[in-house]
């Protein structure tokens, strides 16, 4: 039996990884460190992009688990055909959550009090005061109420909003409170101040955000994307910012990166960040801790965690 484990770090970086495996450092560089049929837990480089994901996924015949170091897993899904039945893929929940929920709220207030037109306002010495919107007694809705979605609550909490409304894909319940379906969001988007996505990108979320979706957002309100670019309709987005109508502020974009020129970058009312949610100083530790309890459970034969699909 295969026991090659490719790692983006190197192996003498990560404290408590256990004995009996053969580790070996690939970061999605053009070579690769070893046959990829020997291959038996694959760790997919980070952010490297879905070409460098799934370039060795159709040689790695032996692989038994793929491992992201992301929340998504939309990067790797394109190449999971090439795969035997039985294979598991799991995420890196636990490793983005509080980074990811900081920018949220660093994105929501700096939207809210324009701190961006202050950047710009102290670059040409110019003092802009005046009233501006607070986070307090603003409505929240949060799209995408999984791990992250839970973790940008839980800094929400201390900010007095009025309110704040659960959405994932389907109803229940959580330690906060009742959480909607995403069939609800028609009903729930005209009270909201705030719109928050977190949602995974599925066939499902993909242009959730679209023509629809923004013209039932209240007059004014701000429409912050931390999940994924192509939740959000881009064209249908630039319609309702030149108007004037809507904010935004956008982790991230479809396309991305962004290109130059693009009409989005200087949109009215919008703020734009290059897709550095999970990109902090908290992601190493974090992704180490989270790789070597995983491998101490798979050198062990125990059932890894985080499993979000197994390959048929």
């Amino acid at each position: 039996m295969t026991t090659d484990v490719w790692l983006p770090f190197r192996p003498d970086e990560i404290e408590g990884l256990p004995e009996g495996l053969a580790y070996r450092f690939w970061d999605g560089g053009p070579e690769f460190p070893a046959d990829p049929a020997d291959c038996a837990y694959y760790v997919v480089p980070y952010m490297k992009g879905s070409e460098v994901a799934v370039r060795p996924l159709p040689a790695m015949s032996a692989v038994r688990v793929v491992q992201t170091l992301s929340a998504g897993i939309d990067h790797v899904e394109p190449g999971l055909h090439h795969l035997r039945p039985g294979v598991r893929l799991c995420n890196a929940r636990g490793v983005h959550e509080a980074s990811t929920a900081e920018l949220t709220l660093a994105l929501v207030l700096a939207s809210l009090r324009d701190v961006p037109g202050f950047v710009r306002g102290q670059d040409r010495e110019e003092w802009r005061a005046g009233f501006y919107p607070a986070l307090a007694d603003k409505q929240v809705l949060i799209v995408g109420y999984g791990s992250i979605g839970a973790a940008i609550e839980d800094r929400l909490a201390p900010f007095e909003c009025a309110g704040v409304t659960r959405v994932a894909r389907s109803a229940r319940t959580c330690p906060r409170g009742p959480v909607h379906a995403l069939a609800d969001l028609p009903e729930l988007l005209p009270a909201a101040d705030v719109v928050i996505l977190s949602t995974p990108l599925t066939p499902e979320t993909r242009g959730l955000a679209g023509a629809g979706f923004l013209s039932r957002m209240k007059d004014g309100a701000l429409l912050v994307n931390v999940a994924r670019g192509p939740v959000v309709d881009t064209k249908a987005l630039l319609v309702e910012l030149e108007s004037g109508r809507l904010r935004a502020a956008l982790d991230v974009t479809d396309p991305e990166p962004l290109p130059a020129g693009h009409p989005l970058w200087h949109a009215p009312h919008v703020l734009i960040t290059p897709h550095v949610g999970g990109s902090t100083s908290a992601f190493e530790p974090r992704a180490k801790r989270l790789l070597a309890a995983q491998l101490t459970r798979f050198a062990a034969g125990e059932p890894v965690e985080n499993t979000v699909l197994i390959t048929e």
